[in-house]
């Protein structure tokens, strides 16, 4: 992804077909999976890379890097709740509503937290 996206849409179009190839897909709720890639926009933008619209960034790739979208968390997010953190990417259950949500614990260490 060389040239930023104009927008969500577009940004949707072109990440979203390569993370369904990998199991995860786009929270089929557009009214929450639309402004969380603006927010990834947002960040590329700041900081030139996607930092997860959730989490505090601090501008270092270095010590952002677990949290660049999609974040090292998000597999086993999805795993045991059928979406990650922030709810951008979801299991196929989890769109054809076949999971029910609960709460998902933040698994970044806070230590990674550097300001």
């Amino acid at each position: 992804m060389s040239e930023l996206p104009a927008n969500a849409q577009e940004l949707h179009d072109i990440l979203g077909p390569l993370q369904e190839k990998k199991g995860y897909f786009f929270n089929h709720d557009r009214t929450m999976s639309f402004p969380l890639l603006e927010q990834l926009l947002v960040t590329r933008g700041m900081y030139g890379y996607m930092a997860c619209p959730c989490r505090l960034a601090n501008g270092e790739y270095a010590k952002d890097k677990d949290i660049v979208c999609p974040c090292v968390y998000r597999e086993a997010d999805v795993a045991e709740f059928g979406t990650c953190y922030c709810g951008l990417y979801v299991s196929r259950e989890w769109n054809e509503k076949k999971t029910v949500f609960r709460a998902i614990p933040d698994r970044r260490p806070p230590g990674n937290i550097v300001l």
